[in-house]
Formats: structure tokens, C-alpha cells, sequence
């Protein structure tokens, strides 16, 4: 071997080395080192090329030895028998960590437990719901190791009283019950494990198909008859509307103890609080990402209406994931911790309109409009996922209950939650067939 080496003789060396860490670097430069046992060379640079040198036959040297070679038999033979060759051996493995103790400071202001609100009546309570849910009762922010929450969150899924449009991975699901309410009923909660129903009378906008109220309260029989969850009755949207909607809804509906969706300020409240006190319902008081005035509708509707506060929850407003999800976290988040502070006009369980999720264009769209975007991938999964984000970001604000569509979403969601919450009540379903692949 010569004694001579020149700089740009290490190029090759180390290409041919195949150094990951070294690709794409070159050495400029033409010097002549003499490397003979260091001689002539700066001491500080024969060490540091020693060192490296050294350090590229040690990561060989071990991926021989993961390769089955016995390398240390070959430096053993080498260097001799002895503690040359220590250096090569694996560190021993850690076999205990030490011990320590981890303790969580808790928050002296939060001192006011959220109101419980209890939806469905069993036939000891006058109604004929299976069983009943609970929400509320939290001490602390949601899923707090050290903070028990009394009742986990509860998924209520979507049904109408027509067909709508709805997006191709979601309406793959329901196009054999979309003319039947009750059918459709059934379906969600026997095959998608449903916690609740939620009727929509949509048909009811005069808009649409201007339904009378009292044929739109039959619908709301039938599916009470047909499961025996507890229920949602959502109208339309049309303040006009919906009050006259509502009450008959409450009045078909008497002592199943549903929750009337909805309360709000731009419609007369206190005639759906007071269908809800006179048959036994309680209030879905919805307002849109504005905290000051969720305080003002929760107030009249307790001081004005006198709606008991174990009849009130709250809905202030989901905007879906690259809509809003932000802010509408934010808010819902301040009102928790408003609520657990002791404000009294915040103080119930919160509920998210999750399916607003499928309002966003790259839940349903097919591929971004814009040629030059990335790929978006698979709608059919893109879908779900969007509205399970969605919902388990305002689960993490401390949310209580959410409204959905997609069988997958709600699967997810469920399981991620009550694991959060530490009790998975049901066997997860098989979702592989809820997804259908678009051809």
C-alpha cells in the first residue's frame, strides 16, 4: 500500500463505501497527504479521519454480524484475544427503569361539575326506550387520567324523512332504507351501533315539500315504533317552521323524554321550550360560535321559559376540519372551562352537528379542481376520516355528543373514544364492507 494518498483519492474510497450519510458529498481540492503512521500529516487531522474511518468499520462490522457472520471471531484472529475487541459488543440490555412518581397538579378552579341531562325514558319512567343515556357530569377537561368522567361521549347518527343528496360513501350506505324513515331507523342502530336516532323532518320547509306538521309527527311514531333508543327530532332549519313542527313532534312524542333540535335566537324559542316542559322533552339550545350569546339563549330559556337546567344542552355550532374546526374548538373549549369555573349559564353538555363534516368540498369531492393540487387519495376514505377528525377534536374540547352519518366515522369515533374513556361496551363490527370502493 502506498504511503501517499491524495485528497481527491477519498472520493472513490468513500464512494465505493456506500456511506448513506456521505451521499452527494464530494472533497475538492488536489493535496498529497502522507499517511504513514500519521507522518507529516496535522495530528488533528490524521485523528479525524482516524476516527472515521474507524467508525464506518464499526457499522459494517455490525451488519455483518446481524448478517450471521462471526465477526468477532474474525477480530479476535486480528487484534488477538482480548479487550480490543469489547468495544464491538452490543451494549447489555436495560433490564429495570428506575422508579419514579409522576403527580398532577389539579386546577383549584375547577370546582363546578357540568349538569347531567338524561335523554330516553325506560317503561318505569312512562316511556318505551330501551334504556336511557347520560350526558354531562364532568369535573375536568375531557379524558383526564386522574379526573373521572361520569358518562362517555354518545353518538346519535342521522336520519331523514326523505331522500336527500348526500355524498357517494355515504349514501352507498342507506340506499335501500332512504324511502323509510323507520327502516332507516332500524339500519343505523341494529347494523351501525347507533347510541341515538336523530329524525330530521326536512320535508317540512316550505321550501321543499312544505309537509304539514301533523303528518311529519307521524313519521316521528314510526320510529319511535321501530327502535327503542332514545331520539333527537330535528325540523328543518326554517324558523318560521319549525316551532309549529316541534310541538306537534313533542306532542306525538310525549314522555319518551327526546331532545327537541332546536332552540335559537332567530326563532320563537319559547314556543319549543315550551312544547318541550309541557310533554317531557328536553331543549337542544343552538347557537352559532358566538359564546356571549349561548349565555343569553341558555339564560331565557331557563328564566324566561323556565326550562329546567337538566333539560338544556348545548350546541354551539360545529364548523367542519379546514372550515372553521379552529375556532369552533376554540370556542366549545371556552366554554368548558368557563363552565367548570362556575358560570352557570355554560354549565351543560355540549353537542356537535358532526355531519357538518360532509359539507367540506374534500370530503366528497373526487380530486382538487385545481391541477396543479396534490393528490387528495381515495374519497371513500378521505370521507370518514374527515369527519372523525372533526369530531374527535371537539370530543377533546369537551364535547358530549355527537351527530353523524358515515357508519365508519361513527365506528371509529366510538372506539377511540370510549377508549379514552376506558370502557369499550360493545364488540367493534366488522367496517370493512361500510367503505365502498368506487370503480
Amino acid at each position: 500500500m502506498s504511503d501517499k494518498l491524495k485528497l481527491s483519492d477519498l472520493n472513490s474510497i468513500l464512494k465505493d463505501l456506500d456511506v448513506e450519510s456521505l451521499e452527494g458529498v464530494t472533497i475538492e481540492g488536489d493535496i498529497e497527504l502522507d499517511i504513514q503512521g500519521g507522518g507529516g500529516m496535522n495530528p488533528a487531522m490524521a485523528y479525524a479521519l482516524g476516527h472515521e474511518a474507524a467508525q464506518i468499520s464499526l457499522h459494517v462490522a455490525n451488519i455483518a454480524r446481524m448478517l450471521g457472520y462471526p465477526v468477532d471471531q474474525l477480530f479476535a484472529q486480528c487484534l488477538g484475544a482480548g479487550g480490543e475487541t469489547a468495544a464491538l459488543q452490543a451494549e447489555p440490555a436495560i433490564e429495570e427503569l428506575m422508579q419514579t412518581k409522576f403527580d398532577v397538579a389539579r386546577s383549584s378552579e375547577w370546582n363546578t361539575p357540568i349538569q347531567e341531562v338524561t335523554l330516553g325514558a325506560t317503561s318505569a319512567d312512562g316511556g318505551s326506550r330501551g334504556h336511557t343515556i347520560t350526558l354531562g357530569g364532568e369535573k375536568a377537561m375531557p379524558f383526564y387520567f386522574d379526573a373521572e368522567m361520569p358518562n362517555r361521549n354518545y353518538v346519535t347518527m342521522d336520519v331523514f324523512d326523505m331522500p336527500i343528496s348526500m355524498a357517494k360513501s355515504v349514501k352507498s350506505n342507506y340506499e335501500d332504507v332512504m324511502g323509510d324513515p323507520a327502516e332507516w331507523a332500524k339500519k343505523v342502530v341494529n347494523e351501525y351501533n347507533a347510541d341515538m336516532v336523530t329524525i330530521h323532518l326536512i320535508s317540512t320547509d316550505p321550501l321543499i315539500n312544505d309537509t304539514p306538521a301533523k303528518e311529519a309527527a307521524k313519521v316521528v311514531e314510526d320510529v319511535l315504533q321501530a327502535v327503542d333508543v332514545p331520539i333527537v327530532i330535528g325540523g328543518s332549519g326554517n324558523p318560521q317552521k319549525d316551532p309549529e313542527v316541534l310541538e306537534k313532534a313533542a306532542e306525538v312524542a310525549e314522555g319518551e323524554r327526546a331532545l327537541l333540535a332546536s332552540a335559537s335566537l332567530n326563532l320563537d324559542y319559547e314556543r319549543v321550550a315550551k312544547a318541550a316542559t309541557d310533554y317531557g322533552h328536553a331543549v337542544l339550545s343552538w347557537t352559532q360560535l358566538e359564546i356571549n350569546a349561548q349565555k343569553e339563549l341558555n339564560r331565557k330559556l331557563m328564566k324566561q321559559c323556565n326550562v329546567p337546567r337538566d333539560s338544556i344542552v348545548m350546541d354551539p355550532t360545529t364548523a367542519a376540519l379546514g372550515y372553521g374546526l379552529d375556532y369552533a374548538y376554540s370556542n366549545m373549549e371556552r366554554i368548558r372551562l368557563s363552565a367548570l369555573m362556575g358560570d352557570d349559564e355554560l354549565n351543560f353538555p355540549m353537542s356537535s352537528g358532526t355531519t357538518n363534516a360532509w359539507g367540506a368540498r374534500e370530503s366528497w369531492m373526487k380530486e382538487s379542481p385545481l391541477k396543479e393540487d396534490s393528490d387528495w387519495g381515495p374519497r371513500e376514505y378521505r370521507g370518514p376520516i374527515w369527519e372523525i377528525v372533526t369530531g374527535l377534536s371537539l370530543a377533546l374540547a369537551g364535547n358530549d355528543m355527537f351527530m353523524m352519518m358515515h357508519p365508519t366515522s361513527v365506528q371509529v369515533l366510538k372506539e377511540i373514544t370510549q377508549t379514552l374513556y376506558g370502557n369499550i361496551e360493545a364488540k367493534t363490527p366488522d367496517i370493512t364492507n361500510w367503505i365502498t370502493a368506487e370503480v
